[in-house]
């Protein structure tokens, strides 16, 4: 027979990975040893699940489009590369790119796209040594890659400067190959320049984060010269408008 102190231990258990779970499904990146623990469980654990595919209508800064899923299989080793969601014809002719790794990079692409400025976000991957690197390899942590987001923005509306400082809100800098309950390199704080300008700009706004005090502990944020891109698969673009998720991305300052 089952003593009292058991049951109740087994419930304990069972609320902690009752909220846990929960967690897992408004911050449904996480890949940590935690959220795989849920899943061998029998809850969601390890890379986050493919949704149906069916055609979304998506508002963007630039113009509303509509984009269909296509990669229906998790498993899949392909990475479509897809042609992007933004509408060419309403970008300005002056466009400049800037690339973000701040952990899941669907809460990143979620916040940038709505900067006044912005002309479009597109999640992805950078920064890793496998060419054409697919989300089944990068968030094993084996690649080297970081989930990033590429940013297309026209400097006249929107500086540089503006977007890392963004960057530096929108997370914790400070945690060294992690957000919160996702670990592993592949969410490494990062910024990939395009231009010795935008490192310039970088390194003076990490140097003047770094001298304010604002962090007890040491920015971590790498900031290296712009690898190649790899678009994320079609289902990974605007993830959280698509299936009706909270950003777990919150701005810290605004």
């Amino acid at each position: 027979m089952i003593s009292v102190k058991v049951l109740l231990s087994l419930g304990a258990v069972a609320a902690i990975l009752g909220g846990l779970t929960v967690y897992r499904w408004n911050c449904p990146c996480a890949t940590c040893p935690i959220s795989m623990a849920i899943g061998a469980l029998g809850g969601p654990g390890g890379c986050a699940p493919v949704p149906e595919s069916k055609p979304i209508a998506i508002d963007t800064p630039s113009a509303t489009v509509t984009v269909v899923s296509t990669n229906t299989d998790p498993k899949s080793t392909m990475n479509p590369n897809t042609a992007n969601t933004s509408n060419p014809a309403a970008s300005p002719a002056n466009t400049e790119t800037a690339m973000f790794g701040a952990g899941c990079f669907w809460g990143v692409e979620a916040t940038f796209v709505k900067i006044p400025g912005v002309i479009d976000a597109t999640s992805g991957y950078a920064g890793g040594n496998v060419p054409n690197a697919t989300y089944k390899q990068v968030c094993n942590g084996n690649t080297g890659h970081a989930e990033v987001v590429q940013v297309k923005f026209d400097p006249s509306k929107v500086s540089y400067q503006t977007l890392v400082e963004k960057f530096f809100k929108l997370h914790d800098p400070t945690q060294v190959n992690r957000q919160g309950p996702d670990y592993g390199s592949q969410y490494r704080s990062a910024i990939f320049f395009y231009s010795p300008e935008q490192q310039k700009t970088a390194e003076q706004v990490k140097a003047k984060l770094t001298a304010s005090g604002k962090y007890k502990q040491p920015i971590a944020t790498e900031i290296s010269k712009a690898s190649e891109f790899y678009r994320a698969e079609e289902y990974h673009q605007r993830y959280l408008e698509k299936n009706g998720i909270d950003n777990c991305h919150i701005p810290q300052d605004d």
